[in-house]
């Protein structure tokens, strides 16, 4: 038994001991050559030792046989000391390549050489050389969090700069106040870096980012050029304004080239889904909306589920956390129910999700219905699905078609699969995906089926917002292999 023990230890030891040797080659590929790794889907970018031997782990839910370490190590040496342009590298799919795919007696330094020929030397550079400066306005929930996305990306591919943030000033010590709420906070935990106030000029440090703090009541009051700020991208958190005319008082501060918002627009407002309609963006779009974190959980599975099998209609129902609109305890609220304490209740509301899927989905127009409940948690909802197809099919082919789109499909990153029966919500949070199916859960009877899709309406809608953001900025890194 001791041998046995002995055995595993000193085997977990050496995997270890592997992967603090990748750790500073992952940071200085992502920090020098702009180079984001992943393996199957999970970034490394500021990953622990712990979380670099978890991902490899992951890969057994895809590849039977898993995926090892000492698989990706020699493989990363050798990416190390190639000359790689600025991309999204599947460092996981790269191994599993190799292992399967590789030409007879061919080495790993020849089989990576031509999976990243288009990427080595110069080739398939951004067209975008100069960076885009970004401003938030508003510093909520999704506010900070955006602001913890953009500051990580910190590193020679970072083309998106976080210059300012604008808020209405606060009593008391205003810059102190929201420096301690990106510092930690309740639900995603403390800040992975260091943050420093500058009260004298209303600014922050954080991870040597300068970042400015404008205290402003209205969008079009503001001369951005005054900070050293121009062709600025804004992205509105506030959701104060939802339609093209108001989101365009952005556009009348001096300084400011696109408004984004964060929150379903309204009118003719194009409402982007990453992934899906992102295309829909062009050089000279000027106003977006991100949609809602529903809508951009929802729309990338019914759309290759619509691509595969049809949808005749269907009715999505959303079990959703808690959000700052509602009222700890019973208090006054225009909107019906949203006024009794969201701490003790669950509250039937309505959702625009299923009407806004239209918009990034014209083909599903007219075709399902929606509502929602919120329920006494802080994060992470979960939407069911409830659909008619247009051809029968099992649970089984539904799953492996889920399950190939996201690992596969051009909606890797907006669709995830889980086939664990044990995962509950709060494992998703912190989910970089628009969306996780619960393979476990799905229904299929003949042509009807029932989906389950986690979501974390903060974090996952976050990393959806900063995709909408590197479209605007015209940002687009190859992805490989």
């Amino acid at each position: 038994m001791s041998q046995q023990h002995d055995t595993y230890l000193n085997d977990w030891t050496k995997r270890q001991e592997l992967a603090e040797q990748m750790l500073p080659m992952i940071g200085k590929l992502y920090r020098d050559k702009g180079v984001v790794l992943k393996i199957y889907g999970r970034s490394l970018i500021n990953c622990s030792t712990i979380d670099l031997l978890k991902a490899h782990r992951f890969v057994k839910q895809y590849e039977p046989e898993g995926l090892s370490i000492h698989n990706t190590y020699p493989i990363l040496q050798h990416i190390s000391g190639m000359n790689l342009s600025p991309m999204r590298l599947d460092l996981g799919k790269l191994a599993s390549g190799y292992l399967r795919d590789a030409q007879k007696d061919e080495s790993i330094a020849d089989y990576v050489n031509r999976k990243l020929e288009s990427v080595v030397d110069g080739k398939g550079t951004l067209k975008l050389q100069q960076g885009t400066d970004v401003v938030l306005y508003g510093f909520g929930r999704i506010g900070r969090l955006l602001a913890r996305l953009l500051i990580e990306r910190t590193g020679s591919g970072n083309k998106m700069r976080l210059r300012a943030i604008v808020v209405r000033k606060g009593k008391g010590h205003d810059i102190e106040k929201r420096a301690s709420l990106l510092r930690r906070d309740s639900v995603h935990g403390p800040f992975n870096g260091t943050i420093h106030v500058l009260e004298d000029a209303n600014a922050l440090i954080v991870n040597g980012n300068f970042i400015q703090i404008i205290y402003a009541d209205a969008p079009d009051t503001i001369d951005y050029t005054e900070y050293g700020i121009d062709n600025a991208l804004i992205v509105d958190n506030t959701g104060k304004w939802r339609d093209e005319e108001g989101l365009g008082l952005h556009l009348k501060s001096k300084g400011v080239s696109k408004v984004l918002l964060t929150a379903p627009g309204k009118g003719e407002l194009p409402n982007i889904v990453y992934g899906v309609n992102h295309d829909a963006i062009a050089s000279d779009t000027k106003i977006v909306s991100a949609a809602s974190c529903t809508t951009n959980a929802i729309v990338p599975v019914l759309k290759v589920l619509n691509d595969e099998f049809g949808i005749e209609h269907g009715h999505v129902e959303t079990v959703h956390s808690y959000t700052n609109d509602q009222n700890l305890i019973d208090n006054y609220h225009p909107g019906a129910r949203r006024g009794r304490s969201a701490a003790l209740n669950m509250v039937l509301t309505e959702t625009g999700a299923a009407k806004a899927v239209a918009k990034a989905l014209p083909e599903l127009k007219g075709k399902l219905t929606g509502n929602a409940i919120r329920v006494p948690t802080p994060n992470v909802s979960l939407a069911v699905l409830n659909l008619t197809l247009g051809r029968e099919t099992s649970k089984e082919a539904m799953n492996d078609h889920l399950r190939e789109m996201a690992l596969n499909s051009d909606l890797q990153e907006q669709i995830d699969f889980t086939a664990s029966t044990e995962i509950v919500s709060t494992d998703l949070v912190g989910s970089r995906h628009a969306g996780v199916v619960d393979s476990a859960s799905t229904i299929v009877s003949g042509n009807k089926c029932v989906l389950y899709v986690w979501y974390d309406n903060e974090f996952g809608y976050s990393c959806q917002v900063i995709r909408v953001m590197q479209e605007m900025a015209g940002l687009h890194f190859p992805q490989l292999p």
